[in-house]
């Protein structure tokens, strides 16, 4: 039976990582939730062996029933009846296998009916959700809103709305209209309350909405009559029961056909304030689209891991001039840059996931009590850092996906461009992950002040100071010499003191320091563990080459000649 936990040996490495500890410790309380819950763990050991447990019943889903359903869910695809999304019946049966599982509200409270488990396992099993089927992580993912009513709505919304995502109720984000993309400052759906009832009412269009006719839907729209601009926008809760919504259309795509991408008409739907009026985009929705960029990126190497698994495969069985075609140099270079490329996004990943973790625990805890001026300043720190490794975890995985996606298809040769190997369908779905939750260009401005501000080369110095195996210290001095290029490059740029110079330099800069970061995280990863020691060199060995093309391209690429080239 396929188990895509149990055949991965990756997944339990990062979740034995030795920041769990503490981490789990925070997330339970010191684990006071088993004096209330027969379910809830006593340490860390029972805390470890109930996510391991979690896990598997997740991989066995995932690798004997959404990867078994993947091909006819993206032929048939949802379809509209009656103004509401009928999904695929494949996708129907993934959804029950995971809702009987348990495996909704795996974050949430257990007050609220959720597992309260850390960030950790949940990012864990949507890795493995999306190697089986990048479209159904679109559906069954989006139970991370939820985090969001958690953080921001009250305590009557909690208790109305969490049970039931625990429960199995989907989600949706309603962010995105017909004139307002990326550019959110744009949101002219309208609320308006009355006082009548007591209630507000939405009316307007959203487009390119994902799973837009779940249960329960957080909807960004305009409260504040005759604003323009983010500060007239409140976050709203929508719930289907309520009626007043309907589907117009499901968007034909490129891939994950399986999840309905929606256009919606709102026509006097009933809704609940979520949190502040005019704190929509400016709070809510910073942090809701935070989440969603760290599940794009667990998404992203689930993806990397399906295109791995299947040009590894083929390349073994495929036989040319006598020989499987992995035997020849160039065929087995491609996949060992594949395999690097995969890990290291999978580590910045978990290591993204992490710093995330440990700051909402906190942030949990200072809800319940005031914090001790040591615990606020950790929670501060790795703030910083899940603000500073979210863009970057979302943009380099998704071009990593996308990369591997491709080699995947070449590897394959003519038979890839077939629809007969799964690569074919894996090479679609990879495609939007670069794309949506902000494209990899947006991801840069978001990452851009963490390297002028010296966040990244902190934490490549710390990175520095670590404990590694001796024999992987050359491995480093070469990241020490890669560093040295990065802060070289940076000083050019910034001297200028030219802001649009520096804005055409963001993304080099930014995979500059990602690579270095990697790097550092390949190595401890490789000390913990010698199944990633030909990752990490064949990684160092990519990431010199791009360090250096990009400082080349700095060096010489100053701001005349940027005004020139623009002209």
């Amino acid at each position: 039976m396929a188990n895509f936990y149990l055949d991965n040996s990756d997944l339990k490495h990062h979740l034995n990582h030795p920041l769990m500890k503490k981490l789990v410790a925070l997330r339970e309380r010191n684990y006071s939730d088993a004096e209330k819950y027969d379910y809830a763990p006593f340490n860390f050991e029972d805390a470890m062996d109930s996510y391991e447990k979690v896990l598997e019943i997740a991989g066995e889903i995932s690798g004997e029933i959404v990867a078994a359903n993947a091909e006819d869910v993206d032929h048939e695809g949802p379809h509209v009846v009656d103004g509401h999304v009928v999904y695929a019946k494949g996708t129907q049966k993934n959804l029950d296998a995971l809702v009987k599982a348990g495996l909704m509200g795996i974050s949430i409270p257990r007050r609220y009916n959720g597992l309260n488990f850390s960030l950790v396992p949940y990012i864990m099993a949507a890795d493995m959700v999306s190697r089986a089927d990048a479209g159904f992580v679109n559906i069954w993912g989006l139970q991370d809103c939820a985090e969001t009513i958690y953080e921001f709505a009250n305590e009557e919304q909690k208790q109305k709305y969490l049970p039931r995502v625990c429960a199995g109720e989907t989600m949706a984000m309603d962010l995105t209209e017909p004139d307002a993309g990326s550019d959110l400052q744009a949101v002219m759906l309208k609320a308006t309350y009355s006082e009548a009832d007591g209630c507000w009412y939405l009316n307007g269009v959203k487009r390119f909405i994902t799973n837009g006719d779940g249960h329960i839907a957080l909807v960004l729209a305009r409260s504040e009559e005759g604003t323009k601009d983010g500060r007239g926008l409140s976050m709203f809760i929508y719930d289907r029961n309520d009626g007043g919504v309907t589907v117009r259309r499901i968007e034909n795509k490129m891939g994950i056909k399986g999840s309905p991408t929606c256009e919606l008409v709102f026509k006097n739907a009933k809704a609940e304030l979520c949190g502040s009026r005019k704190l929509g985009l400016i709070k809510y929705v910073m942090a809701l689209m935070n989440g969603a960029r760290l599940g794009i990126a667990a998404q992203s190497v689930g993806v990397s891991e399906a295109a791995y698994r299947e040009a590894i495969a083929y390349a073994r069985d495929r036989k040319q001039f006598g020989q499987a075609i992995i035997e020849f140099p160039a065929v087995f270079e491609m996949i060992s840059l594949m395999k690097a490329k995969l890990d290291a996004s999978r580590s910045l990943l978990y290591e993204t996931t992490r710093f995330v973790d440990m700051y909402k625990a906190y942030e949990d805890i200072a809800k319940e009590r005031s914090l001790e001026p040591e615990e606020r300043a950790e929670m501060k720190a790795y703030q910083k850092l899940a603000d500073a490794f979210t863009p970057m975890a979302k943009g380099m995985s998704s071009e990593f996906c996308n990369q591997n996606a491709y080699d995947c298809v070449q590897v394959h040769g003519g038979s890839g461009f077939m629809k007969d190997y799964a690569c074919e369908r894996i090479y679609r779905d990879a495609r939007i992950t670069s794309i949506y939750e902000g494209t990899t260009q947006l991801q840069v401005v978001a990452a851009i002040r963490h390297v002028t501000t010296g966040t990244y080369l902190h934490q490549i110095e710390a990175y520095e100071t670590a404990e590694i195996a001796p024999e992987l210290e050359p491995l480093r001095d070469r990241l020490k010499a890669m560093k040295a290029a990065y802060v070289k490059a940076v000083e050019t740029v910034t001297a200028t003191k030219d802001n649009e110079y520096i804005d055409f330099q963001a993304r080099r800069m930014v995979e500059m320091a990602g690579h270095v970061i990697m790097g550092h995280l390949l190595l401890n990863d490789a000390t913990r563990n010698e199944s990633f020691r030909q990752s990490a060199e064949v990684y160092i060995n990519f990431g010199e080459a791009e360090v250096a093309k990009h400082a080349a391209f700095i060096e010489r690429f100053n701001p005349e000649m940027m005004a020139a080239y623009r002209k």
